[in-house]
């Protein structure tokens, strides 16, 4: 491989890879093994390394600080994101938590009102005690956001689309409130991936993953990531990566890089497949209401097709009330009963009990998160096998009025 080629594919956002989504997905931030040419990162199971001497400068000394398995995947997403550095973290809310370490106690943070459950538990049920404070608004709105701002304001954090509801927020319209008021704009681009949504190149400072979901792609891997932009934030998050220690091991680095070489793949036939049950979703007279972007009845639609190069394979759709989910979800035998998403089975879920369950049962109702509510992760089996799962539990509940 040519050096000039060889440097853009291990950098991120200064290297304008004139490159391809697929063939950086694939190669960035990696190399074939220079010992044995093994085409995959190895997996450095070690805790040290040995130094060649006191004082060398040798850039291996403990495994927290750094390990060439996850190094190379840090580079890898650094690339697909469009960033200065990447940081990997043991859980998804790991890396949300280094990121709101950026912060100081008394500032606030304005959020999207519609997040993952995990991360209003976090800011509610632990952060708010450290002195941080946040206002929960519809983000989808330029004017609310605006309107929460305080003076005590540092960050606006924003999932998009959310989590389950699927709203979305106009990113490059975020940006420019971030600019105007000295915010850091922090995206949550966890259901979408780079491969759909590239926050950065609309004015983000930070994008947080769990690769858990579309990323790794696999369920068999926890993990979470920061991509930064800034030198002053890519150094902190370095610093709080290695003075908490709450690092993803070298093998779960190898499972993220595994699933990121097939992510254009997987992500394409996500979205073909979503698409394609929220339309027969849309029309089935047992569904209440459907939340997906790619269907034309979304309001954001449009803005989705402006800033998203897809549309994701998440669903969420009610059924009408606790009763009706818990009878479809019993019968169904394709489609999984489980937390988490992204992976290349399909996952169904009842947020209100499940992923939002820490949420209070108010919050829950204002963001739209109803007791009938049920979310999809659509996987890559055939459509029309998962279309029939659904069927057979959609036929349990009767007939329903729209």
């Amino acid at each position: 491989m040519k050096t000039k080629t060889r440097r853009a594919l291990s950098a991120g956002r200064s290297a304008r890879s004139p490159l391809g989504f697929a063939t950086r997905s694939i190669h960035a931030g990696q190399e074939p093994d220079p010992t044995t040419g093994a085409v995959m990162q190895p997996i450095y199971q070690t805790s040290t390394y040995r130094q060649p001497a006191l004082g060398s400068g040798w850039p291996y000394d403990y495994a927290r600080t750094i390990n060439p398995t996850r190094s190379a995947l840090e580079r890898n997403l650094a690339a697909l994101e469009g960033g200065l550095e990447a940081r990997c973290f043991a859980s998804g809310m790991s890396a949300i938590r280094a990121v709101l370490d950026l912060l100081r106690s008394g500032d606030h943070v304005v959020v999207s009102q519609n997040v993952y459950g995990g991360t209003y538990r976090l800011f509610e049920g632990l952060l708010r005690s450290f002195g941080l404070d946040f206002s929960w608004v519809d983000t989808s709105s330029p004017g609310a956001v605006l309107a929460a701002i305080r003076p005590t304001t540092r960050m606006l954090f924003v999932e998009t689309p959310t989590n389950p509801v699927l709203g979305i927020t106009d990113l490059r319209a975020a940006a420019r409130i971030a600019r105007a008021r000295g915010l850091t704009l922090v995206v949550d681009n966890t259901f979408l991936s780079p491969y759909f949504q590239r926050p950065i190149e609309l004015g983000a400072h930070v994008v947080v993953h769990s690769t858990t979901k579309y990323l790794n792609g696999h369920s068999d891997s926890v993990g979470g990531c920061v991509v930064t932009t800034r030198k002053r934030d890519a150094e902190r998050i370095a610093w709080l990566q290695n003075a908490v220690g709450a690092v993803l091991s070298p093998v779960d680095s190898f499972l993220v890089l595994r699933g990121i070489k097939t992510l254009a793949l997987r992500m394409e036939r996500h979205q073909e497949s979503a698409l394609r049950i929220a339309s027969w979703l849309k029309r089935h007279p047992r569904v209440r209401k459907v939340h997906y972007p790619g269907l034309r009845s979304h309001p954001q639609h449009a803005l989705a097709r402006r800033q998203m190069s897809g549309f994701g394979g998440m669903i969420s759709f009610d059924v009408g009330s606790f009763a009706a989910a818990r009878k479809f979800l019993g019968r169904l035998r394709l489609c999984a009963l489980a937390e988490s998403l992204g992976g290349v089975e399909t996952l169904i879920s009842h947020p209100a009990s499940m992923t939002h369950g820490s949420v209070p049962p108010a919050e829950r109702r204002r963001i739209g998160v109803t007791d009938g509510l049920v979310r999809i992760s659509v996987g890559i089996e055939d459509p029309k096998d998962l279309l029939a799962d659904l069927e057979q539990g959609l036929a349990a509940l009767g007939k329903t009025r729209r």
